[in-house]
């Protein structure tokens, strides 16, 4: 719990009884690998914190080939926002690809939260407004770069990621084949 709180006081300030008041409503969860945190099809139905582990944002494209959006690693929150906010099914999936430790809140309890809690709007908003910068700034150089580039990039964006995940899920995520990653990872050794 400390490392929720540790991140949550980044943004914002709390009181011990606001902390004890989160802290009632957190469950700790272990997700084994390869379980989905959320699904496609489904709405999105909690709040999650990682950690502990690696998770993922994919979806299938139109040829039915899996595509990796993005990795979410330890002191992180994940929530499909757009599904959670609007009660809408989800068109990806956040698999885990490590054992995670996850701290979540259900729906209902992250409501109470932002109702009960003075402030905790506005700490939630800067989260969600790192969490969007980041995401941009992980993906947008990714998009005109040759996949040597790329690969050297995502070693820089995820440092402590790449030897923990299969390297299938980083070719997916540079848009290369597995093959054509080893010859990368082969010739900048």
């Amino acid at each position: 719990m400390k490392e929720l709180f540790d991140f949550i006081l980044r943004f914002g300030n709390l009181n011990q009884q606001q902390i004890d008041f989160i802290s009632s409503k957190a469950q700790e969860i272990t997700l084994p690998k390869d379980q989905y945190f959320s699904e496609a099809g489904k709405i999105a139905r909690q709040v999650g914190f990682i950690v502990d582990g690696i998770l993922r944002v994919c979806y299938y494209n139109n040829e039915g080939q899996e595509i990796t959006k993005y990795f979410i690693e330890e002191n992180n929150l994940v929530v499909d926002l757009e599904s959670f906010d609007n009660e809408i099914c989800s068109s990806t999936y956040v698999q885990a690809i490590t054992d995670a430790k996850m701290i979540v809140f259900s729906r209902k309890d992250w409501l109470e939260l932002l109702q009960t809690i003075v402030g905790w709007d506005a700490i939630v908003h800067k989260i969600i407004s790192r969490a969007l910068i980041q995401k941009v700034e992980r993906r947008s150089p990714l998009v005109s770069e040759d996949a040597t580039t790329r690969y050297l990039k995502f070693l820089e964006i995820y440092p402590t990621v790449v030897n923990r995940i299969p390297l299938s899920y980083i070719a997916s995520y540079l848009g290369v084949t597995q093959s054509s990653l080893s010859r990368i990872r082969k010739n900048i050794r």
